[in-house]
């Protein structure tokens, strides 16, 4: 069996009992803690920065799978220091060389990863090929939890890891990230994914606990 990747978005999570959510999620085989970094330039929101990075180091030693949306991704990390195992992304529509930054990263024993969002082309990557251990494809507009699912972007994973392969990058995984259910986590693992961001749509669903929820995105991933 292929054991993928439950990355779950601290975000969507019930802030004020977030210690008590962290405990829970390692009980129940949670991977990585997904923290979304947010400048409201890059994203029309403002969330977690730094000092919230520093506090979920100290909470926990369970990878950060830590998603920068800022323009000046260097200006974020100079306020934090980043953990070995932790996972890095930053937005390949930045439009830059990243070819120092990837560097960085690795060097603390982290991966790099870029993001792409749904209207950017797969073969934006072309040029930064070598410098990235993860793609995150975003399946929604990002900049909000709960937001709804472009349609017919799941096919976006298969193009992908065709794409990834043709350049001999098989060794680089995909995430998907935005409103993946069970379901259509289920289908995308299938397709190639093998990060699976849960947030409202999987993980924290109204109504059910998170001893339900992963459990049943677990199976769903589980090829």
């Amino acid at each position: 069996m292929n054991k993928n990747i439950i990355s779950v978005s601290v975000m969507c999570s019930d802030l004020m009992n977030l210690g008590a959510d962290i405990d829970t999620l390692r009980e129940c085989g949670v991977d990585w803690l997904h923290v979304d970094v947010m400048d409201a330039h890059f994203v029309p929101n403002l969330t977690f920065g730094p000092d919230f990075i520093k506090a979920m180091h100290a909470r926990t030693d369970q990878p950060l799978d830590i998603h920068l949306m800022v323009t000046d991704p260097e200006l974020v990390m100079e306020r934090f220091e980043l953990r070995a195992g932790d996972i890095l992304s930053v937005h390949v529509e930045l439009g830059r060389d990243f070819g120092e930054l990837s560097r960085r990263v690795r060097s603390l024993g982290c991966k790099f990863g870029l993001a792409v969002n749904p209207e950017t082309p797969v073969e934006a990557l072309e040029p930064h090929c070598g410098l990235f251990d993860t793609v995150t494809l975003m399946l929604v507009h990002p900049g909000y939890a709960g937001a709804t699912m472009v349609e017919g972007i799941m096919e976006k994973v298969g193009q992908t890891r065709r794409w990834l392969d043709s350049k001999g990058l098989a060794d680089v995984m995909i995430s998907v990230d935005g409103s993946v259910s069970a379901e259509r986590a289920a289908y995308m693992a299938g397709l190639g994914a093998g990060i699976f961001v849960g947030g409202t749509a999987g993980i924290y669903r109204k109504g059910m606990d998170l001893r339900e929820t992963i459990p049943t995105f677990r199976k769903a991933i589980t090829l």
